[in-house]
């Protein structure tokens, strides 16, 4: 089973072979995703991604909402004391 959360574009890299690359900040882990199946997506839109690509747009409020719940998970989650 895979667990994704949205992530924000925030900055489109170069253009490749394979795609354009743009760094998403998934609730501030910062990774580099392939855009080829979101052509359109740009600076500030909410990606959802899997194995390096992103494979869905989701619209703003849904994203901070599905952050919020991971959020939550981590919190409840966590060893004591940390």
């Amino acid at each position: 089973m895979c667990l994704t959360i949205p992530g924000r574009v925030v900055r489109v890299l170069e253009a490749t072979p394979e795609g354009r690359v743009a760094e998403v900040d998934f609730a501030g882990s910062v990774r580099r995703v392939n855009l080829l199946f979101l052509p359109e997506a740009t600076v500030g839109d909410y990606v959802v991604a899997h194995a390096g690509y992103a494979t869905g747009l989701v619209d703003e409020a849904e994203a901070l909402e599905a952050q919020a719940h991971w959020r939550e998970i981590q919190r409840l989650t966590a060893p004591e004391g940390s």
